[in-house]
C-alpha cells in the first residue's frame, strides 16, 4: 500500500459538503451512510435517487423538474435524465446578485479587475439582449475565440441564457485549427479577442480572424473584444464590430431566461484531433449542470466562501468545468497567460493575493515547478489555499511528495481524471479521506467505475481498461453531424455493449481504493504481447535530474512491438552510453523488464496539443511513416518534424 501523505482533519471533515450531504442521504431516505464509500455505493445503486437529491442539495432551479427523474435507465447511450424538465444553465450560474465579487481577473502582469455578481448580472443582460436583437433564438450556434477572461464568462452565459449553443477555442490556435471546428458547427456570431498577452509579449489576432471569417460563410457577425489595446482596426474583417458598439443601444434589465429541455445543447466541444479532423461532442444543459456542480460541491467542496481557480484555456474542457462553481456561488479567479511569466511565482502570488482556495492546474505544471527547484513553501504564505487539484496527465508519485514538501503540508491534494467526453470526471477526489502518495482517491460519486480485464471481466488491484456501467446525466447527448448516432457509439462502446469504455488503462488499489492511471489504452504499449501503460514509464524517467520531459511510443518492429522512449535533456546534459544504461536501470527496478525501452533517442522537443498534453499517436504515426490526419490541432506542429526518419530507429 502506498503511504499516506494527508489526512483531513475531523473538524474538516465535520464541515464538509459531503458530511451535509450523507445526513440529507440519511434523512431523506431512512438510511445509515457512515462514510464516502457507503455514499459511493448508494450514489450507484440508487441513481435516481442520488441525483434528485443533489439537486436539491445544490439549490438547482428548474421551471418544472417534471416527474420522471430517469427513463431507459438500462440503456447506454439511451438512457434519458429528467426528460420532462425546463431549465436554464445561465439562471443556475446566477442564482447570487450583490456587490460581492463574482470574477476576478489577471493577464499576466498586464491586467487586474474584478466584477461583482451584479455587474455580471447586468453584463449579461446588455449581451444577451444584443444578441437577441441580433437574431440569435434557441438552438443557433454561437462560438467564441478568446482567452480565460470575465468577457469570455459574459458571453457564455449571455448565449445559454438564449437557449443558443456555445463553442469556444482560445486565441493561440491557428486559423485551420479554428476552422477545423467551427467551421463543422456553422455558427452564426464570432466572439473573438483582437490580441492577447503571452510571456510578456502581444500577440496580434486580426489576420487570423479575417481569414476565419472569410471562410465561414455562416457568420452574420464578428464580435471584436479588444484586450491589448483600445482600438484596434477592425475594418478589414466583414460585418466586424466592437463589443462596447455591439451592446451600446442596450440597459441593463432582468435578463429574460429562455427555459429548455434537460437534454437541450449547452455546449459543443472537440476531441484533440490528432487522429483526424476534431469529434464535435454536443453535452446537454442538464447534464452538465448536475455533474459539474456534484463534483464542486461534494468532492472539491468549494461553496460560497471559496475562491476557485483553474490554469486552464477556453480550449480545454476544464474551463467549462470551473465556469460552474458560480452555481456554487463561489467567486471565480481566471487568469491568462503564461503560468512561468515573469517567473514561476505568478499563481502563487496571485493565490495569496486573492486568498485563493482550490488551486486547480496540471500534472506538467507542478512537475516544471519541481523541475525548476521553486519552493512556494518558503516564499508565499498560501494560508488560504484548502486544495490543490491537478489533472491532464497523470500526476506521478514524486509530484505528490513534492506538493507537500515545496508547497503546502495540510492541503488537499486531488489528481481529477476524466475529460471532454463527460464534461467532468470519472476518478477524482475526496475531501473526506485520507491522500495516498501516487493515488486519485476515489470514484466519483454516481459512476459506477471499474477495470475490466482483456475477457471484459471486473479485476482488482491488476491494470485494465476503465469503463463505465451505468449511464450518468453528463453523457454526451450526441456527435454534431452524426444523424444515426454511429461515430457515437463507435467512441464509448465499440468494445463493450451497454457499457461505457473510456479509453484509459487503470488500476483500483484492493486496499484504499484509489486509482492509478497509466495511460490511454488506445496508446499503450504491447511488447511481446504484454499491455504497459506510458505513465509508468514516465514516473520512472521524468524523475532523473538530467531528464527535462519524455514521450514513449510502442514502434512496430520485427513482428513484435518494441518500446522507444525519446528524452529531451535538461540544461546542459548529453545523452550518451552511461545516461541511457541508467535510464533503463531505472525503468526496470521501478517497473519491469518490459517496460524497458529497446530505444532510447535524445530529442529538442514534444508535440503537444494545445491543452499542454503529449501525443503520443502523433508521434507514432510519424515513426511508422503515416500521416498525421489532423496537425492543425498541436500547439507546436514543427515538432513532429524531429520523429521522421530517424536512423536510430532503423537498426536493431
Amino acid at each position: 500500500m502506498n503511504s499516506c501523505l494527508w489526512t483531513p482533519s475531523p473538524e474538516r471533515i465535520a464541515n464538509s459538503n459531503i458530511a451535509a450531504f450523507i445526513k440529507a442521504v440519511n434523512e431523506a431516505y431512512g438510511l445509515d451512510v457512515q462514510d464516502y464509500n457507503g455514499l459511493y455505493e448508494f450514489s450507484i445503486s440508487e441513481i435516481e435517487k442520488f441525483w434528485s437529491l443533489l439537486k436539491d442539495f445544490a439549490g438547482l432551479k428548474a421551471q418544472t423538474w417534471g416527474e420522471r427523474v430517469l427513463i431507459d435507465g438500462d440503456k447506454m447511450p439511451g438512457a434519458k435524465f429528467y426528460p420532462d424538465a425546463k431549465l436554464n444553465f445561465a439562471e443556475n450560474l446566477l442564482s447570487k446578485n450583490d456587490d460581492s465579487e463574482a470574477l476576478v481577473f489577471w493577464g499576466e502582469d498586464k491586467v487586474k479587475r474584478s466584477l461583482s455578481w451584479k455587474s455580471l448580472h447586468e453584463e449579461v443582460s446588455v449581451m444577451a439582449q444584443a444578441l437577441r436583437a441580433q437574431g440569435i433564438t434557441k438552438g443557433d450556434r454561437v462560438c467564441a475565440f478568446m482567452p480565460n477572461m470575465p468577457e469570455t464568462i459574459t458571453a457564455m452565459l449571455a448565449v445559454s441564457s438564449i437557449g443558443a449553443i456555445w463553442s469556444s477555442t482560445s486565441p493561440d490556435f491557428g486559423a485551420n485549427g479554428v476552422l477545423d471546428r467551427f467551421g463543422q458547427i456553422e455558427p452564426k456570431i464570432l466572439i473573438a479577442v483582437e490580441g492577447y498577452h503571452y510571456n510578456g509579449k502581444s500577440h496580434d489576432c486580426l489576420e487570423k480572424i479575417k481569414t476565419v471569417v472569410d471562410q465561414m460563410p455562416s457568420l452574420e457577425k464578428t464580435i471584436i473584444v479588444p484586450y491589448t489595446r483600445e482600438n484596434p482596426d477592425i475594418a478589414p474583417i466583414q460585418n466586424a464590430v466592437l463589443l462596447d458598439d455591439f451592446v451600446a443601444a442596450f440597459d441593463p434589465k432582468e435578463i429574460e431566461f429562455e427555459y429548455v429541455e434537460f437534454n437541450h445543447p449547452l455546449y459543443i466541444m472537440f476531441s484533440s484531433g490528432t487522429t483526424g479532423k476534431p469529434k464535435c461532442i454536443v453535452h446537454g444543459t442538464g447534464g452538465t449542470l448536475f455533474k459539474q456542480v456534484g463534483e464542486h460541491l461534494l468532492h472539491c467542496n468549494n461553496g460560497e466562501n471559496s475562491r476557485v481557480f483553474y490554469f486552464t484555456t477556453c480550449g480545454w474542457m476544464m474551463w467549462n468545468w470551473v465556469v460552474s462553481a458560480l452555481a456554487c456561488k463561489s467567486t471565480l479567479l481566471l487568469y491568462d497567460g503564461s503560468p512561468f511569466y515573469p517567473n514561476g511565482n505568478i499563481l502563487f502570488d496571485y493565490a495569496d493575493a486573492e486568498k485563493m482556495t482550490m488551486f486547480g492546474t496540471s500534472a506538467k505544471y507542478i512537475d516544471a515547478l519541481n523541475k525548476a527547484g521553486l519552493k512556494p513553501k518558503e516564499t508565499h504564505d498560501l494560508s488560504s489555499v484548502l486544495s490543490m487539484t491537478s489533472t491532464g496527465s497523470p500526476l506521478v508519485a514524486e509530484s505528490f511528495d513534492y506538493v507537500y514538501r515545496d508547497i503546502k503540508e495540510d492541503l488537499h491534494l486531488a489528481s481529477i481524471s476524466g475529460g471532454t467526453d463527460l464534461m467532468g470526471c470519472f476518478v477524482l477526489g475526496n475531501p473526506i479521506a485520507p491522500v495516498y502518495r501516487g493515488e486519485i482517491q476515489c470514484r466519483a460519486l454516481g459512476m459506477a467505475v471499474e477495470t475490466f480485464d482483456d475477457k471484459g471481466e471486473p479485476i482488482r488491484g491488476d491494470k485494465g481498461e476503465l469503463v463505465c456501467l451505468k449511464p450518468f446525466p453528463s453523457m454526451p447527448v450526441k456527435f454534431w453531424n452524426d444523424p444515426d448516432n454511429a461515430r457515437y457509439r463507435a467512441a464509448y462502446f465499440e468494445e463493450y455493449d451497454n457499457i461505457w469504455c473510456h479509453g484509459d488503462f487503470i488500476s483500483i488499489d484492493k486496499e484504499t481504493g484509489g486509482i492509478v492511471i497509466y495511460g490511454r489504452s488506445d496508446a499503450t504499449l504491447n511488447p511481446g504481447g504484454v499491455r504497459i501503460g506510458t505513465a509508468e514509464i514516465y514516473r520512472q524517467v521524468e524523475a532523473l535530474p538530467e531528464i527535462q520531459e519524455s514521450i514513449v511510443i510502442g514502434q512496430d518492429w520485427k513482428d513484435d512491438v518494441r518500446v522507444v522512449l525519446f528524452v529531451v535533456m535538461k540544461d546542459d546534459h548529453k545523452l550518451d552510453e552511461d545516461l541511457i544504461k541508467t535510464i533503463k536501470t531505472k525503468v526496470r527496478t521501478g517497473c519491469t523488464p518490459r517496460h524497458v525501452p529497446a530505444k532510447v533517442v535524445a530529442v529538442s522537443d514534444i508535440p503537444r496539443t494545445k491543452s499542454g498534453k503529449i501525443t503520443e499517436l502523433a508521434v507514432r504515426d510519424v515513426v511508422h511513416g503515416r500521416a498525421v490526419k489532423n496537425k492543425t490541432a498541436l500547439a507546436n506542429p514543427e515538432a513532429l518534424d524531429l520523429y521522421i526518419d530517424l536512423p536510430e530507429l532503423q537498426e536493431d
